[in-house]
Order: C-alpha cells, then sequence, then structure tokens
C-alpha cells in the first residue's frame, strides 16, 4: 500500500536539555532520514536549549531563531531574515524534561509496535509516531509556516483528522477529546462557534472545565501540538531581539543576557486568546515554570509585556480532533506499564526480541528489543526493554526491567520482583563511561510534595527494614518538607574497589539475607540522587548500546529464518545494518549458515542474502544489480561449490568478498558473483526435484500410436516471476495465475510415440500438423548440446534425458540404449500457438507437456505433483532456471496462487 503524501519538511528541528546529547540526537534524526521517515533534503537539526530550564516557550524561540539561521545561511544571506520563512514547512520537536523510565526522554521511549511494511526493520520509538503524524496526518494541507510539537505525549490521529486550512491566519491548536475529570490535572482550551481561542486553562476549576464541555461531554485538551503562519512566526521571530526574550536564545546568553523560563502554551499562546486581557496575563504565572520570588516575576512580567505587544493581534484556533487520542506520559510507572502492555491481550507482545521460552511469558506482558536466552518467566503486565539476559530469571507482575546484560543475569537469579522498576544506565562521571543501576517501586512518586514512598513502602518503613538513615540520603540543612524520592542519594555509581552491580540495589528487599555487609558496601559507595544523576546519563552510549542489542537479536532473527526456511524477507533487516553502518556481522552470519547448513537451499538464500547486503551497501552508486559473473578471480570459490565443499567455498568466497567493499563499483560486482554463487546451489537444490518424481507403470502404447497432451496457457495477474530466487529470497514471492484457453483451445501440447528405429525424431511447430523445425539423433553426440537452451530442439532433448529414457553419460550407444529398453526409438513433436516471449508461461508448460507424452508413451505414468517436480528439474538440466508456478497452474488446469 503506497504512504499517502506528506510534508516536505524544509527543516526539522529536535529541542534537547543537555548539550553533550546534542551529536547523539543528530545522529538519530539523519539515521530516520536513511530510513526515509523524513524527506532526502530536510535540513536536520538539534539544538541544545540555551539554558536547562527555558520552558517550552524558551525553547521554540531558540529554535526558529536557529532555524531561521539556517535558512538565511543556505540561502545566502549574511544576516539573519525572517524572508526565508515564506516558503518554508518547519518542525520543531521538543524533547522535554527528564523522564524516569528512559534515560533518553520520552521521544526515543519504545513502543510495542512494529511496522512489518516498513522498508527498514527498526524499533518504534515515540518520535517515529509522532513524525508519522505531524508528517502524514496533521501537516497535509497546511500553508507554510512553524509545526511544534512536544514528545512528552501519546497521540492517535485518524488518517484524514478534517482540518481545514481556507482561509486561515494567525496561529492554531491540535485538541484532542478527553473527559473532564482528566482535565482536572491537565489543559484544556474555551473556545468560541467559531473555533478562536477564548482563553487556556490548567488545572482549572470545575466551572471552567464545564465552560469547555462540548456537546458529547468531552473537553478539547491542550496537546502539545501548535501551528504558526509565516506571519505569526515573524512576529514571534521579532522578540529574539527584545530584552528579556533575548536571553530565550542561545545569541542573547551569549551576549550575557539573565535567562527567562516561557511556557509555549501559556506565555505565547495564551497571550493571543480573545477572553484574556493584558493586565490579567502579566500577572499570570505558567505552570511549568514554578512559584518564583519578586525579582523573578518582575523579569517574567518584562518578557510577557514584550510578547503582548507583538502577539496578541494574531488569531489563535482550535482544530479539534474528535476521533484522535492523547495522553500525556506521566511520571506515574503504574500508567507507563499500561501504556506498554495489552492487558486484555491472549498472549505476550514480543516485539523486535527473541526468545528462547516464549511460553515463560504471561498474556499482557510486553518483551521490547531483548535477547531472552534460557527460562526467562515473565508475569502478566511486566515489561522488558533492552534487556539481554539468561535465564534461570522471573519476573513478577507489576514490573519493568531496563537496559541488563548477560553481565548482570546472575543478580536475578532466585529472586522474584514483584512491582518494582529495575534500570541499567550509562552513566558517564568526569569523562569516565561507567554502568549504574537504580531500583524504585511501581507505586513510589517521583512528585516532590506529599509523604513520599521508596520500594512501595514509607520512608520510615524502608529506614528501619534496611539500616539506612536519614543522614545517608539527604544532607542535614535539607528540610525534611523538601526531602523526595528526586533528591534522595539512593544509587550507587563507584565503589571503592570493585564493579557494580543491580545487587547493590536489589539487597535492599531482603535486607535480612546479606547483612551488614551489603549496607556496609552501599555506604562504602559514592552516590547519587535521581536528579544528581540525571546530567551525568551517557545518552549517547544508551543509544549505541540499544542499537547493539537489536543487532544482536537481530542476527539470531536471521539466522533462525534461514535455517528454518521461514517465509519471511530479510530485506527490511539488511537495510537496517546497512543504514546503521554495521553490516559486516550480518555478513559473518551469512557466512555462518551457508557454511554451516546441509541444504543447498539455505545456503543459496544466505548467499542471496549477502549479495543483496552488498547491493544494498552500494546504495545505488555502484551500477546495476545485474551483469556478468564469471570474473577469474572468483574461480576458485565457485569451484569449491561445484564440487560440493559448501564448507570451503563459503569460505573461499568470503576471503574474496573482503578485497571488493572499497567502493560502490566493487560491491555491486561482488554481488553479481554471489548471486552466481547462490545460482550453483540453487541448481544443485531444484536438480534435488527428481526425488519427488515418482512413476507408476501402465500399459505400454503400441509402436506407432501417438500420445498426445495439450495444456492451457498461463496468465500471471500479479508476481509473474518473483517466485524465483534470488528475487524470492531477498524479498519473497507471490505469483496469483490462471490457466485459460485462447480461442476455445488450449494452445501448447505435445505427442510422442514409439518407432521401430532406434533413433529419436524430433519435431517444433506453432500447430500441431505444422512441424516447422524437424532433427534427427542417431548418436549421443546429437544430444550433447541438451544443456544449451538456444540449440535446435535443447528442451526435447533435454526430456528425453530427464525422463531416463536415454543417458548421455552411459558406456552403451544412443541405438544400444533404445533397443534394449523399449525396442526401437521415439518420435516427439511439441508446438505452441503463441507467440515467442509472450510470456504466457510457454517454455516451462511445454516441458510439463512434452514430458506427460513421453511417460506415457514409455509405458509411464505421473501425478500432478510428480510432473511439476520434473519440469523443474528440467529446466534446470536445460540450465533456463524457470519458475514453479509457469507450469502448476497450467498442469492442475485451472488457477493458481503459489508463495515462495
Amino acid at each position: 500500500m503506497l504512504q499517502p503524501k506528506g510534508v516536505d519538511w524544509t527543516v526539522i528541528i529536535l529541542t534537547c536539555q543537555y548539550k553533550d546529547s546534542v551529536e547523539a540526537f543528530q545522529r538519530e534524526l539523519k539515521v530516520r532520514q536513511k530510513r526515509e521517515q523524513i524527506p532526502a533534503g530536510t535540513l536536520l537539526l538539534a539544538v541544545e536549549d540555551p539554558e536547562t530550564r527555558v520552558g517550552s516557550g524558551g525553547a521554540t524561540l531558540n529554535a526558529l531563531l536557529v532555524a531561521a539561521e539556517h535558512l538565511s545561511a543556505r540561502a545566502g544571506f549574511t544576516v539573519i531574515t525572517s524572508d526565508v520563512l515564506h516558503s518554508a514547512w518547519i518542525l520543531i520537536l521538543h524533547m522535554g524534561r527528564d523522564f524516569p523510565f528512559d534515560d533518553c526522554g520520552r521521544a526515543f521511549t519504545c513502543l510495542p509496535m512494529e511496522n512489518p511494511q516498513a522498508p527498514v526493520e527498526a524499533v518504534v520509538c515515540n518520535l517515529d509516531c509522532l513524525l508519522d503524524i505531524m508528517t502524514y496526518r496533521l501537516g497535509p494541507g497546511s500553508p507554510p509556516g512553524v509545526w511544534v510539537c512536544s514528545t512528552d505525549m501519546l497521540l492517535s490521529v485518524p488518517p484524514n483528522p478534517g482540518i481545514s486550512w481556507d482561509g486561515f491566519r494567525g496561529a492554531r491548536v491540535i485538541a484532542f477529546p478527553g473527559s473532564m475529570a482528566y482535565a482536572r490535572n491537565h489543559g484544556v482550551y474555551l473556545t468560541d462557534s467559531q473555533g478562536f481561542v477564548l482563553d487556556i486553562y490548567y488545572q482549572g476549576t470545575e466551572a471552567e472545565i464545564e465552560q469547555c464541555a462540548r456537546p458529547d461531554g468531552q473537553v478539547p485538551l491542550v496537546s502539545g501540538v501548535a501551528f504558526f503562519s509565516v506571519e505569526t512566526a515573524e512576529h514571534l521571530l521579532a522578540t529574539h531581539v527584545s530584552p528579556p526574550l533575548d536571553a530565550c536564545t542561545y545569541m542573547g546568553l551569549d551576549s550575557g543576557a539573565r535567562p527567562v523560563q516561557l511556557s509555549l502554551f501559556f506565555d505565547i499562546l495564551l497571550c493571543m486568546a480573545r477572553n484574556v486581557s493584558r493586565e490579567d496575563f502579566l500577572v499570570g504565572w505558567p505552570p511549568e515554570v514554578g512559584q518564583g520570588d519578586a525579582d523573578v516575576a518582575s523579569y517574567l512580567q518584562g518578557a510577557r509585556a514584550e510578547l503582548w505587544k507583538e502577539l496578541h493581534d494574531q488569531p489563535l484556533t482550535m482544530a479539534y480532533v474528535p476521533d484522535g487520542s492523547y495522553s500525556y506520559m506521566t511520571s506515574s510507572a503504574s500508567e507507563f506499564l499500561i501504556s506498554l502492555t495489552f492487558p486484555e491481550a491472549p498472549g505476550a507482545q514480543v516485539v523486535h526480541s527473541q526468545v528462547e521460552e516464549p511460553q515463560l511469558l504471561g498474556a499482557g506482558s510486553s518483551v521490547l528489543s531483548c535477547l531472552l536466552q534460557g527460562p526467562v518467566r515473565l508475569d502478566p503486565g511486566s515489561v522488558l526493554q533492552h534487556c539481554h539476559i539468561q535465564g534461570p530469571i522471573h519476573i513478577g507482575v507489576g514490573c519493568f526491567v531496563s537496559g541488563l546484560d548477560m553481565a548482570q543475569s546472575k543478580a536475578l537469579h532466585g529472586l522474584e520482583l514483584r512491582d518494582l522498576v529495575l534500570q541499567g544506565h550509562h552513566v558517564r562521571l568526569h569523562g569516565t563511561p561507567i554502568r549504574a543501576f537504580t531500583l524504585v517501586g511501581r507505586l513510589d512518586s517521583w512528585e516532590r510534595q506529599g509523604p513520599g514512598t521508596y520500594l512501595n513502602i514509607s520512608w520510615s518503613e524502608f529506614f528501619q527494614k534496611t539500616g539506612i538513615r536519614n543522614w545517608d540520603l539527604w544532607d542535614p540543612d535539607t528540610p525534611p518538607t523538601e526531602r523526595c524520592l528526586l533528591n534522595a542519594r539512593l544509587f550507587p555509581v563507584l565503589h571503592p574497589s570493585r564493579a557494580l552491580g543491580p545487587r547493590d540495589m536489589l539487597w535492599m528487599l531482603d535486607p535480612q539475607e546479606e547483612g551488614a555487609e551489603a549496607l556496609w558496601a552501599w555506604r562504602a559507595s559514592w552516590r547519587l540522587s535521581w536528579e544528581q544523576l540525571q546530567p551525568c546519563l551517557d545518552r549517547a552510549a544508551t543509544l549505541a548500546s540499544r542499537r547493539d542489542l537489536f543487532f544482536r537479536q537481530a542476527l539470531h532473527k536471521a539466522r533462525h529464518v534461514l535455517e528454518a526456511q521461514q517465509d519471511l524477507s530479510l530485506r527490511p533487516l539488511i537495510w537496517a545494518a546497512v543504514h546503521e553502518g554495521c553490516p559486516e556481522p550480518l555478513l559473518a552470519t551469512l557466512d555462518q549458515v551457508a557454511a554451516g547448513t546441509r541444504d543447498p537451499g539455505v545456503a543459496a538464500r544466505a548467499l542471496a542474502c549477502v549479495a543483496d547486503v552488498l547491493g544494498c551497501w552500494a546504495e545505488g552508486r555502484g551500477g546495476l544489480r545485474s551483469g556478468p559473473a564469471a570474473n577469474p578471480e572468483w574461480i576458485r570459490p565457485f569451484s569449491y561449490l561445484e564440487c560440493g565443499d559448501l564448507a570451503q567455498g563459503v569460505e573461499a568466497l568470503a576471503q574474496e568478498r573482503d578485497k571488493w567493499l572499497s567502493r560502490p563499483a566493487l560491491l555491486v560486482r561482488a554481488a553479481r558473483h554471489y548471486e552466481g554463487a547462490g545460482q550453483i546451489l540453487i541448481r544443485q537444490a531444484v536438480m534435488s526435484a527428481q526425488h519427488f518424481v515418482s512413476t507408476e507403470p501402465v500399459e505400454l502404447p503400441a509402436s506407432g500410436q501417438w500420445v498426445v497432451a495439450e495444456c492451457p496457457a498461463r496468465v500471471d495477474f500479479s508476481g509473474g516471476w518473483s517466485d524465483t530466487p534470488p528475487l524470492a529470497y531477498e524479498l519473497g514471492g507471490a505469483v496469483v495465475g490462471l490457466a485459460v484457453r485462447v480461442d476455445g483451445r488450449r494452445p501448447i501440447g505435445a505427442r510422442a510415440r514409439r518407432i521401430l528405429e532406434p533413433d529419436l525424431w524430433l519435431a517444433v511447430g506453432s500447430r500441431q500438423d505444422e512441424m516447422a523445425m524437424k532433427i534427427v539423433c542417431r548418436s549421443l553426440d546429437d544430444l550433447q548440446d541438451y544443456c544449451q537452451p538456444h540449440a535446435p530442439g535443447a528442451l526435447l532433448k533435454a526430456a528425453f534425458i530427464c525422463a531416463g529414457i536415454v543417458s548421455v553419460h552411459s558406456k552403451l550407444s544412443l541405438s544400444e540404449q533404445l533397443l534394449r529398453t523399449f525396442g526401437g526409438g521415439f518420435e516427439l513433436h511439441t508446438w505452441s500457438e503463441l507467440p515467442h516471449g509472450s510470456g504466457l508461461g510457454t517454455s516451462s508448460i511445454l516441458a510439463g507437456t512434452a514430458l506427460a507424452a513421453l511417460q506415457r508413451a514409455a509405458g509411464r505414468m505421473m501425478d500432478t505433483e510428480a510432473l511439476i517436480h520434473a519440469v523443474l528439474h528440467l529446466e534446470q538440466v536445460l540450465t533456463t532456471g524457470g519458475a514453479l508456478p509457469g507450469s502448476a497452474a497450467s498442469e492442475s488446469g485451472g488457477g493458481r496462487d503459489h508463495c515462495t
């Protein structure tokens, strides 16, 4: 199914809090561009927020400035000009705040879904879903301008959301339906009948929320998506030179301005709402900023005054998507687990993972990008993500486990985790990479207010259970009201004498078992709070680790698909390896499969996949894939394959391949030779079709009596030749064909009879009674060109050999063979009333009729299945290597749906 036309973005910007993450996130954008998720000509920018907490409004203004600067430079300007916005479609994606369940934020949180139609195999992150929604659902039809989208929510948008852009100007917010109960802790829009926004409420009163209710009782939720027309974007961009708004941008900070924190929705957009007065707006306080002192309030008022002056006259409208859905990704572990699991599902959700014992996965659980070896039990409602672990392991209900590898597996042996969040983290301390592990309870709150819990129990109970004390976690001058999970120094990151592991946290679940020794080791470690840990997280290492694990499980998948001969294309995985810059491990795995199998068909498919890796690696720059494959350098590997020494042949191929990887043209030529190697094995594999050819003896027709076989033609409705290697190996094949008569007759036929002379009389014509070519074979030398498809009568000669009537390798002469077995020779005529090259299956069907007539004339009978295998064998003997449906549809006499 073709993807609908989406937005051809001019610029896509991803904003992020930490400067150390910019390069890693830039790479992630480029990888998605290679996967064709992003248009090839789109300018991609990962942009660091000027300050850690400039707010969504400040990050938007800074991103808009950076986009305008890059577009101005690209257009040849020496200064920033807003003129470049007039023909630009800009998408700004905000990474947002830290997320307790993913070190790379909500944008890179993996979701339990995969797209089997995607050209490139990859884990699906929330960022991917939002890119798809913005490009193909919300963005199409919009005029040039600036789209802004948060990445801290899960969205669902119908294919045609019904947004009209006729007569649009100003700014527009996108809203989704939600309940009034949900709106109490969220933002909602109040609009008039024309769709103009009157006000925006955050955690509004019952009366305010009721005002916003629609006829169906739902309220329009603030969704994190907004659009600015070119005119409005120009007004917003103009504020970057006006103090104190200049401090929202990197230019202002570089000039020494004091940072200011702004909200996109409750500062920039709110000032455009029709019912908001200037006085109320200036004294307001955006919810994401938090309360501050009088000096901060005065500074914020100055910023809001500038926004009011520039933007208040711009109209703000709302587009409501009644069939869509919105869910904010909160810091609640319970809600996060619900978003990743399907409680009503009959089985587990296993996505981009390899599981040795899938029967141990509970219904409604999820396994995302994992490699699970041995007995790993996962109870219902729990999630394993980015883990490579070895059982026996039991993950109980209500758990989220992420980022563990084989080295940490032993720490989980003998435990049953319940209602816990266990994560492994990549951390960089003063330039040194280390691993750290955190453990919290599913019910623990990340809020600063309230009594708080840890490991699902109160702090006092936790202290009594473990022996840990207040002063271990907080400084003495930290007020009791400010002590919370976020700032508790719970998590060891460095021990003076050994590496740390999950056991350095898991002991807290059962302190009696390990006693004072575990507590001493915990106290001896340098520990950080969750807040202190966030700036130290090595997000580049985290993404690299996830990529490595994805390919580790993918290599297991590739091996299993090949060895189990599954009907599954490896092409998306091959493209993934090429785009991610790691085709070598895949090539090594394919070599191992090819060398280790005893099945020439499996080996041929593995070599065809190697050819595809090499072809994809060239990325369209090395010429056509089809071409000669007889370079002298490849003769030695080919000779091993011809002699049946598969392991030696695969090794020799790999040795030669290493010399051809330096540039695209060589890659393509190497791919051609791998296809040639695969063809050798395909021929050997298909030649084994003769083992499925069985005949039953029947009454021998009298000498001179004709046996006639006729077949209809074949019409392929779809997929012609897609079932033929190597295409079938790379992409999978499916052919739908129908047997048809032409002018009421079966247009393809053959007839055979025994004759007294010990010769073979052959004739080929366009009709049964019109033989245009006649050949007489009196010796075995006359049959030697049976394997040359263009030689006169080659197909008929091959039919005699495949039918077992004569052997070209026998010590007996042709006449001796014929007289000894049949008492004479044979006459065989074939005809086709169809034009040569008509594509109606003439050659393979003709082979089928010739074999059927010959076998019957020789006193033998074959069923349809045996005849189909006999045709496959004949075409390999003839070296034409045809496809199965060419004869199957006609020989079975009707329609045929065949998949390879």
